[in-house]
């Protein structure tokens, strides 16, 4: 546990890097619009500041024909559905990955990592380069599961934060689409604010978190006493 930089307080070497690195004014203006994009802020508009929300650029498929379905159907079973529910999941993915991708070339996540590591590092155990995904599975669970496949990949985040990254984003995927569309039938039930259960969800998805990372925590230490890999 001693050589566990997150319980150690030291940085990891990226961390340290961002922290001598300079950023601009330009990295945190992409880091700004990248989140309002992602956030569903701007879902509610109908003017031309809907092309700030993910939801809507990503758009909807067509109807096929006069049968009110699109091209995945309902009823379907087998390879052949699959495929194409598959299919049906490519333009979030293609989407949500060339914005990040665009953010990155700016030093959105430079920006990010600079900004929200010190308060996402105690919150969750993640660096705050993580924060554009977190935000983006809230809203597609498979753009956020894309980001995170490609920041562990270009090695901006370790085996044991992936794992972490991975506990918050299966408990309640696509948390605030789901939840905006699902809502409705019960919000003019509910006795409180309709945000007030959507914060519950949000809240213990970081318990959820944490619970992994305790997880981790314990595992790490029961393989520095027997020698024995129990995270895996």
């Amino acid at each position: 546990m001693a050589n566990n930089p997150e319980t150690a307080g030291s940085p990891t070497a990226p961390e340290q890097a961002l922290r001598e690195e300079p950023v601009g004014f330009k990295a945190y203006l992409a880091l700004l619009l990248t989140t309002i994009f992602f956030s569903g802020i701007c879902s509610g508009f109908e003017n031309w500041l809907s092309v700030f929300d993910f939801s809507k650029l990503l758009g909807q498929f067509g109807l096929v024909g006069g049968s009110g379905q699109g091209f995945v159907g309902q009823g379907g079973t087998g390879a052949r559905h699959g495929f194409l529910f598959a299919l049906s999941l490519i333009p979030s993915v293609m989407l949500a990955l060339a914005v990040i991708s665009v953010a990155e070339r700016f030093g959105a996540l430079q920006a990010a990592g600079k900004l929200l590591t010190p308060c996402l590092r105690p919150l969750l155990g993640l660096p705050g380069e993580t924060v554009l995904t977190l935000i983006t599975s809230l809203q597609s669970s498979d753009g956020g599961a894309a980001m995170t496949r490609e920041l562990y990949d270009a090695g901006r985040i370790t085996d044991r934060e992936r794992s972490l990254m991975g506990a918050f984003q299966f408990s309640s995927g696509s948390t605030i689409t789901v939840y905006l569309t699902a809502s409705a039938a019960f919000i003019p039930a509910l006795q409180v604010s309709y945000l007030v259960p959507l914060a519950v969800i949000l809240f213990y998805k970081v318990v959820g978190t944490n619970l992994m990372r305790l997880y981790l925590a314990v595992a790490a230490d029961k393989e520095n006493t027997d020698g024995v890999d129990h995270a895996r």
